[in-house]
């Protein structure tokens, strides 16, 4: 089929919406063990799960490692701050970026997340065989490159 002929969309059949609605739902199911549990929101999650590996990043390189916006960064960061999770102060070469650091607060917090977050990851591939698991995690690296 061409975008010529004028077929038919079956949304429920389309792959980008059937991956987008499967991703919602895997970060909705995910979202459980860091909103209820600890009160963050899904952009704080992203930002202290990333702070968890990289002591200290520049503000600008959280957006391509979270898939959040700038604005998004700002706000998680500004929540985190406010919470004493997080610290910024100004990068020494470059006074206009940040620099975020996980406070002492917040590795402890990070700590605590990630046995639940894996046990999660764990519980939701359990539908899936371990091969299944090895042809998903190659397919989904797949497409990853494809589109970048």
């Amino acid at each position: 089929m061409t975008p010529q002929d004028g077929g038919e969309l079956d949304l429920q059949r389309y792959f980008p919406y059937r991956l987008a609605r499967l991703a919602e739902q895997v970060s909705l199911a995910v979202a459980e063990v860091y909103s209820e549990r600890f009160a963050l929101t899904r952009q704080e999650w992203r930002v202290l799960a990333i702070l968890g590996v990289r002591p200290q990043i520049a503000t600008k390189e959280i957006g391509p490692l979270t898939t959040l916006d700038k604005m998004q960064v700002s706000r998680a960061v500004q929540g985190l701050q406010s919470r004493g999770i997080a610290s910024r102060k100004h990068h020494p070469e470059d006074r206009r970026e940040l620099i975020v650091a996980l406070t002492p607060a917040g590795r402890a917090l990070y700590r605590k997340i990630v046995p639940f977050a894996l046990a999660r990851e764990t519980e939701l591939l359990g539908v899936l065989t371990a091969e299944e698991v090895k042809v998903l995690d190659r397919v989904m690296h797949k497409l990853s490159a494809a589109l970048s």
